[in-house]
């Protein structure tokens, strides 16, 4: 049995590789079994990998350099009490596994659940309004009887409103950060940051110690988009940080919602835009929420178990489904059906079935995924 702790480090020095992206990392684990087998399998079997060929060798010297920084973190966050969750690790969000662009380890402080039953997205403006600061606030309060987990990026204006709501009415928060968590952006936050800490935390792709750039920024807003059920921009100008994380969701199938604003305010024309371009839903109120997630108001615990009952009584193949949508997270029925070997009219027959049951939930382009 491998030493958890000597896997870890192997796929933090893998990951640390500037050649190996989201997919070419998923195609080493899964050729190679492991990050440390990647360093014992032939360099014939190497350059089968996808994505790898002929820069196999530089691929690994680089890997085998990195293995000594990679403990040198490892004792880094050790002493500061940040959690390292790589790909492989039992722990790792089954949210970001399902998109392409995944980050290769993230950095947690605090206690928070990294797959919790329900998750909202909140974002927006910088430049909040007060109309922005009471919406946010009204609809974290409704939000309340479903239990979710808040995700916002801890930057002023709509982004902190949200997370202090959730501590306020008791909801865990997560801060997806574009900065390393050991240095708080912007630190007038750090005291909400820490209130964090005790129900939910802070997350971010980028190691202790690292120098921050404003490229990190948008980049780490697919993250919150990755995370997030649903997405709800409150306000925003016609460009800027909300809306690209309202763009990444948009690609990722997520639910999106934009709270309608005054015409003549320009922090509320990119809302506006999202709406009328129909790469949002008008919000209204938390039961737009309910019935797009086919959430219920039942505590998230209970009503997990409640499906789990009704799982054990349905027929194999209907079972055999549920299991795929489990390991793949999201998937295309004509995938589905070959992974199943039923016939797509049999298929759409028992993904109805399933759908009514309250078990899964249809997703635009005909893919389907488990109900959280």
């Amino acid at each position: 049995m491998s030493n958890p702790n000597e896997t870890l480090q192997y796929e933090l020095a893998l990951s640390l590789v500037p050649k190996i992206g989201p997919a070419v990392f998923r195609g080493i684990l899964a050729y190679a079994g492991s990050a440390e087998n990647f360093l014992k399998i032939t360099k014939g079997k190497a350059e089968k990998i996808p994505r790898i060929g002929k820069q196999i060798v530089a691929i690994r010297n680089e890997f085998e350099s990195n293995l000594k920084f990679a403990d040198q973190i490892l004792n880094d966050c050790l002493r500061k009490n940040i959690k390292i969750v790589t790909f492989s690790s039992s722990d790792f969000p089954e949210r970001l596994k399902n998109i392409e662009d995944f980050p290769l380890a993230l950095f947690v402080k605090g206690n928070a659940s990294l797959n919790p039953s329900r998750t909202i997205g909140i974002v927006g403006t910088r430049n909040c309004t007060e109309y922005g600061r009471s919406v946010t606030k009204k609809v974290i309060e409704d939000l309340v009887p479903y239990q979710p987990t808040i995700i916002s990026g801890l930057a002023y204006g709509i982004d902190i409103e949200a997370h202090r709501a959730a501590l306020q009415y008791d909801l865990p928060t997560i801060g997806v950060l574009g900065s390393a968590v050991d240095n708080i952006y912007p630190s007038l936050h750090k005291n909400t940051a820490n209130e964090m800490m005790g129900k939910g935390g802070l997350m971010s792709e980028y190691k202790p110690g690292s120098k921050m750039h404003s490229s990190n920024f948008p980049q780490r807003n697919r993250i919150i988009a990755g995370l997030s059920d649903a997405l709800i921009v409150v306000e925003a100008a016609i460009k800027g940080g909300a809306l690209i994380t309202a763009e990444i969701a948009y690609g990722y199938n997520k639910e999106i919602f934009a709270i309608p604003g005054n015409l003549q305010s320009p922090l509320s024309e990119g809302c506006n835009n999202l709406i009328s371009k129909m790469k949002a839903s008008i919000f209204t109120g938390v039961e737009n929420i309910e019935e797009a997630l086919s959430w219920s108001k039942e505590n998230p615990q209970e009503s997990r178990f409640n499906r789990e009952k009704i799982w054990l009584t349905l027929p194999e193949d209907e079972q055999a489904v549920l299991k795929i949508l489990k390991e793949k997270g999201e998937i295309e029925i004509d995938q589905l059906s070959l992974l199943t070997n039923l016939s797509n009219s049999i298929l759409s027959s028992k993904l109805l079935n399933l759908e009514f049951e309250g078990l899964i939930k249809v997703l635009p382009g005909k893919r389907y995924s488990l109900v959280h």
